[in-house]
């Protein structure tokens, strides 16, 4: 993987399991904390962001070469919560954290152990 894609591709894919880590402890609280708590909803979007800008530092062949991760989505709702926070959909945001992102870990997993 590192001879193919680059150091900067595995730290960034190694991020990606760190920031997906961080969305499971959000996740655990469940969606009723989640609709009550601006906190944990404000702590979902900043992972939503980190995760965002872990996926910039992605190169773009290593995103073409694997579009079944649908990195193009989550850099996309990085850029929503950046730059159009009016315009964040909670429910979205919620799926993202609790269903999305964990998936992406473990594709991501895979991905770290054929290298």
């Amino acid at each position: 993987m590192t001879a193919t894609y680059g150091l900067r591709a595995l730290r960034a894919l190694l991020d990606l399991s760190e920031f997906a880590g961080m969305a499971e402890r959000l996740s655990i609280r469940g969606p009723g904390e989640y609709e009550r708590d601006e906190t944990v909803r404000l702590a979902c979007e900043a992972v939503v962001h980190r995760v965002g800008e872990a996926v910039a530092r992605l190169p773009d062949d290593f995103v073409n070469d694997f579009p079944e991760l649908r990195l193009k989505a989550f850099k996309g709702m990085r850029n929503i919560v950046a730059h159009r926070y009016h315009d964040v959909d909670y429910e979205i945001l919620w799926e993202t954290i609790a269903v999305d992102i964990p998936r992406l870990a473990v594709q991501i997993t895979g991905i770290l152990e054929r290298r």
